[in-house]
C-alpha cells in the first residue's frame, strides 16, 4: 500500500515543477479528505533510514558563560537588562555535564543529536583572531562522545547567541559586514569539525532573530525602535547563509560529503472563512513568516510577491547576482515547528484576520507543494509544560505523539519526503524570553542540585519506545475483526424516552369537513360536529405508536430500549391511582413492538441531571434520601410488571444511576430500590412472565495516561472503582462497596460512604440477571497534576485526553468499549453482558453523518473482538439513539420540520445487523434457525386510507344530510390501482 501511495504521489508531482503559490491547494485538499477516517490514528512505521533526533541550543543548556575564555554573547547582556529576572549563566550546566547528556542521549536511542555551537565560546569577540582553544575542545569532546555511542551530530552554527562584541561594535546582524564575518566563522567550523558532521544548520529560525531580536525586542539583542530594521537583518541573514553554503559546497563537500540548510520555523494558519480571499490571506501569512526565507532559498532567490506587494520599499531588494547567489543554497528543508516564537506570533499583525493552528501535517504538505518536494528534516518539534511540572509531563508527551503521528501520515498518506524528526529538547533549560517558566526537556533538570541532576520524564520513555518500534507498528488488536455474533444476538436501538399521545389521534376528531373537488382540500364546517363514537380505544388509534414502531422496524433491529416516566405514570405517588391513559399507551406501544417482532426493553427509571423524574410527593420529600422512596419504587415496579409484563421480558430498574452528581447516600438508597424491585419480580412475576431484570450502569472506559507506568494504573483502577464498582460490586460481587473505594475514603478520613448492614447486604447481593452498560467514550487519567487539565482532588487524579483521538463532543475511542467489556468479564466472570447504549453526538443537520457511521462500525467491531477473541459473554448491542427528536444530536433518524430523514448511519447499522456482524468474505453464510413470523394482527399498523376514509365518510355523510338532504357521497374511485376518495354533488 505504501509503495502504491508513493507511486501515485510521484506521478502527480512529476508532470511539472511547483508553480507559484502551489501551496494554496493545501487547505482545499485537506478539507476534502474523508472524515473522520483521515483523522483516525495511523498504525504504521517510518522508512528504515529515518532520522530520529533530539536537540538543544547552546545558550539554553551550556552555562559556564564566562568560563575557560568564553566571551559574552548578546544573551548574556540581554538577560541583565530591563526587568528580566533570570539568566542562562548556568542553564543546565551541560558544559560540565557532557557525560550526563551523553547518557541521556544514549538512553533515548536516537540516531542523531542536534546541538549548536556557541560562537563566543570559540571566537570570544566573534572573529578568528580571538580563537579560544579550550572552548573548541569542548565541542571536539562532545562530538567524540557522540561517535562512541553511534549518534551522528547535527550541528547548528548560530542559534541566536551572537558574540556581544559584534553587536556592540558593528550593530550585529543589521550590518552587512557580518556576512563575511559569519562566513569566516563557518569556515573554521567546517575545517575543525566537518569530518565528523554530515548535517549542518547555518542559522536557526531567522524569523525570530530578525523580527523579535531587531523588531519587537522580545529576544536578544532587544532592539525595537526601527520597524524596517528586521527586513534588513533578514536580508543579511540570507546572504550570510548563502556565503557559508557556497564555501562548504566548493571546499568541503567533495571530501566531507555533508549537507547544509537554514532552519526555518513556522506557524500554521487556517482560514476564518471558506472564501478564496481567506485562503490567500493564509498563504500570505505563511509567506511573511516561512516564505520570507524559504522562497529565496528554494524557489527563485527573491522574496514572496505577497511580501513585496505589501511592504514595498521597506523590503530590501536582491540584485540579479545576489539572487543567483542565494537561490538553491539548501540541501534539505530544515523545518522547526512547535512552541517557538514563530508559532506564537505574539500579536495578530501577521495573521491577516485568519487563525493560528497547530497542524504539522498540513504544514509539511504546504512546504512540499510550495517548494517542489524538497526532503524535509523536522529539526525542532515539541511543546512545553509549566515550570512546576517534574518528571510526569502528559501534555508534552501527547503533543509529541501528535506531531510524530502527523509526520507519519505525511509520509505514508500524503507522499511527503520527510527524512527525520527531532524532539525538542533533550533537557530542561533556559527558555529564552520565558526564562525558566516553562520546561521543554525530555529529561527533567533539578536546577537546585549542584550537578544539575537529569531524570527521564514520561515523554522520554514514550519517545524511546517510538524509536525502538520505528513508529507505531500495527498490532493484532488494532486490526478490524472478521466474524459474526451468535444467532440469538440482541440487535437494538435505545432512546431515553418515546413520544407519547395523551389521547388517540385516529377517529377522535368530531369536526365536519367539506371536500373541495377542485383542489382536494378539506374545509372544516364551523358549528357542526359528528355524533360521538361509541367504541373502545384501540392501539391502532395512536398515530405515534404506528410511526415509532414503523421507524424501529425499518432499522432491522430486534430489540428497542426506552424509559418509562415514573412521575407521569404515578403522579400522586399512589400506585393505586396510576395515569390510566399513559399506562394504556405504554401497553399499546410494547404490544405493537412485539407484533413487529421487536422485543421491548424497558427502563423503570432513567436518571437525569435536569430533573429527578420522581413523583411529586417524593420529589418534595428529600427525593432518594427518603427511606420510603425505595419501597415506593418497588411498588411502582410491581405496577409496571403487572400491566406491561406480558409484553416486556427485559427490564432495567435504574438506568445510569452512577452519576458523579449522585451522593453516596442517594446511591445507597438507589441500590436498595433496585434490589427491592428485582426481588419483587423474582418472587411475584418471574414464574409467570419469564423475564429478566437488572440495572444499567454508565461505563466509559478509563485508561492510564502512561500505560507503561504503574503509578498511573492505580489511579485508573481507582476511578473505575468509584464510578462503576460503586454500583456494580454490591450487586454483582461481594454485596459491599469495592474494597479500594472504601480504603481510599478511609485514608481521607471520610465517613460519606454508607455501611451495608447484614440485611441490606443480603437484599442487594445477586440482584441481577445480566450486566448492562452504557458506553460512549474513553478518558485518560494520571496521578500527575498539570494546570491545563481537570484535576479531581478527592481521587487525586487528573483527567485528560490523547490529542491524537478523533474528537466530537467526546473523544471517539473504539477500543475503549472492548476494554470495558473485558473489565466486566475480569471482575464478574461469565455474566451475560448487554451494551445498552452506544453512540456519538453529531450535528443533527448532517444526514450524511460520517462520524456516526465510523463510530458505529468501529465500536461494534470492538464488541465483536470482545466476544470472539476475549470470550466475553456478550448478549446484545444497542445503538444510541433512535431519533434526534427525542435525543438531539444522537439520532439515527433526523427530522426537518415534520419530515423524518433516514441518516447514512442508519443504513450502515442495518447492514451490519443483516450480516450479524462482519462475516469473512467468501465464507459460508451463518446458518441460523428461522426467526418467528410476525403475528397476524400486525396488519392493523399498515396505512389503509380506504378503511380510514370510509369510517370518516360515514360521519360526514350523516352530518351533511342533516345540512342538505340532497347531498350524496361516493366513497371510492379507482385510478391506476390506487384508491382515492371523491365527493360528488348530484
Amino acid at each position: 500500500m505504501r509503495d502504491l501511495i508513493a507511486l501515485l504521489t510521484f506521478l502527480a508531482f512529476t508532470s511539472a515543477a511547483a508553480k507559484p503559490n502551489a501551496g494554496l491547494k493545501t487547505w482545499s485538499r485537506f478539507s476534502k479528505l474523508p472524515y473522520p477516517g483521515d483523522k483516525a490514528f495511523l498504525y504504521d512505521t517510518f522508512p528504515e533510514d529515518f532520522i530520529w533526533a533530539v536537540g538543544t541550543a547552546a545558550y539554553q543548556v551550556e552555562g559556564a558563560f564566562e568560563k575557560d575564555g568564553k566571551g559574552l554573547s548578546i544573551w548574556d547582556t540581554f538577560t541583565r537588562g530591563g526587568n528580566r529576572m533570570a539568566t542562562g549563566d548556568v542553564g543546565s550546566d551541560s558544559y560540565h555535564n557532557i557525560h550526563a547528556d551523553i547518557r541521556a542521549i544514549g538512553q533515548l536511542g536516537v540516531s542523531h543529536y542536534r546541538f549548536s555551537l556557541s560562537w563566543s565560546r570559540i571566537f570570544p569577540n566573534g572573529t578568528r583572531g580571538s580563537y579560544n582553544k579550550i572552548g573548541t575542545n569542548y565541542y571536539r569532546t562532545l562530538i567524540k562522545r557522540l561517535k562512541e555511542i553511534r549518534v551522528q551530530p547535527v550541528v547548528t552554527l548560530y542559534h541566536w547567541d551572537l558574540p556581544d562584541h559584534l553587536q556592540q561594535s558593528l550593530g550585529g546582524w543589521s550590518n552587512p559586514e557580518l556576512v563575511g564575518i559569519f562566513k569566516d566563522y563557518a569556515d573554521f567550523c567546517f575545517h575543525t569539525f566537518g569530518d565528523d558532521v554530515k548535517y549542518w544548520i547555518t542559522i536557526d529560525n531567522p524569523f525570530v532573530v530578525a523580527r523579535h531580536g531587531y523588531g519587537t525586542g522580545v529576544v536578544a539583542p532587544g532592539i525595537k525602535n526601527d520597524p524596517d530594521l528586521p527586513f534588513r537583518v533578514g536580508h543579511n541573514l540570507l546572504k550570510a547563509h548563502a556565503a557559508a553554503w557556497h564555501l562548504y559546497d566548493r571546499h568541503y563537500r567533495p571530501r566531507q560529503h555533508g549537507k547544509l540548510s537554514m532552519a526555518l520555523a513556522s506557524h500554521w494558519i487556517k482560514p476564518s472563512r471558506t472564501r478564496l480571499e481567506s485562503l490567500r490571506e493564509c498563504q500570505c501569512s505563511l509567506d511573511h513568516v516561512l516564505g520570507w526565507f524559504a522562497r529565496p532559498l528554494f524557489t527563485d532567490g527573491d522574496y514572496p510577491p505577497c511580501m513585496k506587494a505589501r511592504l514595498g520599499s521597506r523590503l530590501p531588494s536582491f540584485t540579479q547576482e545576489e539572487r543567483e547567489q542565494v537561490r538553491g543554497t539548501a540541501d534539505f528543508f530544515a523545518l522547526s515547528h512547535g512552541a517557538a516564537l514563530s508559532f506564537q506570533l505574539i500579536n495578530d499583525s501577521l495573521k491577516f484576520g485568519q487563525q493560528e493552528d497547530l497542524d504539522l501535517r498540513m504544514l509539511l504538505y504546504w512546504v512540499n507543494a510550495e517548494y517542489d518536494r524538497p526532503p524535509i528534516f523536522v529539526v525542532q518539534s515539541g511543546w512545553y509544560v509549566l515550570g512546576n511540572t517534574k518528571t510526569e509531563d502528559p501534555k508534552h508527551m501527547y503533543y509529541l505523539k501528535t506531531f510524530i503521528a502527523e509526520a507519519l501520515k505525511s509520509i505514508v498518506i500524503d507522499g511527503v519526503n520527510v527524512i527525520g524528526y527531532t524532539a525538542w529538547s533533550l533537557i530542561d533549560g533556559f527558555e529564552w524570553h520565558r526564562e525558566y517558566g516553562i520546561r521543554r526537556g525530555l529529561y527533567y533538570v533539578d536546577f537546585n542540585t549542584p550537578d544539575m541532576k537529569r531524570e527521564p520524564k514520561t515523554s522520554a520513555t514514550f519517545y524511546r519506545n517510538v524509536i525502538q518500534r520505528n513508529g507505531f507498528p500495527e498490532l493484532p488488536e488494532n486490526r478490524p475483526a472478521q466474524g459474526v455474533f451468535p444467532c440469538d444476538f440482541a440487535w437494538g436501538v435505545s432512546a431515553n424516552s418515546i413520544q407519547v399521545e395523551s389521547t388517540p389521534s385516529q377517529f377522535a376528531d368530531p369536526s365536519v369537513y367539506r371536500w373541495n373537488v377542485n383542489n382536494g382540500e378539506l374545509m372544516r364546517l364551523e358549528g357542526f360536529s359528528s355524533p360521538p363514537l361509541h367504541r373502545n380505544t384501540h392501539c391502532a388509534d395512536y398515530a405515534t405508536v404506528r410511526q415509532q414502531v414503523d421507524e424501529i422496524r425499518q432499522m432491522g433491529v430486534n430489540h428497542f430500549h426506552f424509559s418509562l416516566n415514573w412521575s407521569a405514570l404515578v403522579p400522586s405517588g399512589d400506585v393505586a391511582r396510576p395515569n390510566a391513559a399513559l399506562l394504556g399507551y405504554y401497553r399499546c406501544f410494547t404490544r405493537q413492538l412485539l407484533q413487529a417482532s421487536v422485543t421491548p426493553v424497558v427502563t423503570l427509571w432513567h436518571h437525569t441531571r435536569q430533573r429527578s423524574s420522581l413523583p411529586a410527593p417524593l420529589d418534595t420529600a428529600n427525593k432518594w434520601l427518603n427511606r420510603e422512596t425505595p419501597e415506593a419504587f418497588a411498588d411502582y415496579a410491581r405496577l409496571c410488571y403487572r400491566e406491561l409484563g406480558a409484553h416486556v421480558k427485559i427490564w432495567i430498574t435504574l438506568n445510569e444511576p452512577n452519576d458523579e452528581m449522585v451522593s453516596y447516600q442517594e446511591g445507597h438508597q438507589m441500590l436498595r430500590a433496585h434490589a427491592l424491585a428485582w426481588h419483587a419480580y423474582d418472587r411475584e412475576f418471574r414464574h409467570l412472565q419469564g423475564g429478566q431484570v437488572s440495572l444499567a450502569l454508565h461505563m466509559d472506559w478509563v485508561e492510564p495516561a502512561f500505560s507503561f507506568s504503574r503509578e498511573d494504573v492505580e489511579p485508573a483502577k481507582r476511578v473505575l472503582d468509584f464510578f462503576v464498582g460503586w454500583f456494580a460490586e454490591p450487586v454483582f460481587g461481594s454485596g459491599d462497596y469495592p474494597l479500594g473505594m472504601r480504603s481510599w475514603l478511609r485514608q481521607l478520613n471520610s465517613l460519606d460512604l454508607p455501611v451495608f448492614n447484614e440485611e441490606d447486604r443480603r437484599l442487594v447481593k445477586g440482584t441481577y440477571d445480566f450486566f448492562a452498560i452504557s458506553h460512549f467514550s474513553t478518558k485518560l487519567v494520571t496521578h500527575a497534576k498539570e494546570d491545563s487539565y481537570t484535576y479531581t482532588a478527592v481521587l487525586e487524579v487528573q483527567h485528560m485526553i490523547d490529542t491524537t483521538w478523533i474528537m466530537s463532543s467526546m473523544p471517539v475511542v473504539p477500543w475503549g468499549l472492548r476494554k470495558a467489556l473485558n473489565w466486566v468479564k475480569e471482575h464478574y466472570s461469565d455474566v451475560p453482558v448487554y451494551v445498552m447504549a452506544n453512540g456519538v453526538q453529531e450535528d443533527p443537520a448532517r444526514f450524511k453523518d460520517s462520524l456516526r457511521v465510523y463510530y458505529l462500525y468501529n465500536y461494534i467491531n470492538e464488541a465483536l473482538k470482545a466476544y470472539t477473541l476475549d470470550g466475553v459473554n456478550l448478549k446484545g448491542y444497542f445503538a444510541y439513539a433512535l431519533s434526534d427528536q427525542r435525543d438531539p444530536g444522537f439520532g439515527l433518524y433526523g427530522q426537518v420540520h415534520e419530515e423524518v430523514i433516514v441518516k447514512a448511519s442508519l443504513s450502515n447499522y442495518r447492514n451490519i445487523i443483516q450480516h450479524n456482524g462482519f462475516p469473512v468474505q467468501g465464507a459460508e453464510p451463518q446458518q441460523c434457525p428461522s426467526l418467528p413470523q410476525p403475528c397476524l394482527g400486525c396488519h392493523v399498523l399498515t396505512k389503509r386510507p380506504v378503511v380510514g376514509f370510509l369510517t370518516l365518510a360515514s360521519h360526514i355523510k350523516r352530518a351533511l344530510r342533516r345540512l342538505r338532504p340532497d347531498f350524496s357521497l361516493i366513497c371510492l374511485a379507482s385510478s391506476g390501482g390506487r384508491s382515492r376518495p371523491s365527493f360528488l354533488q348530484t
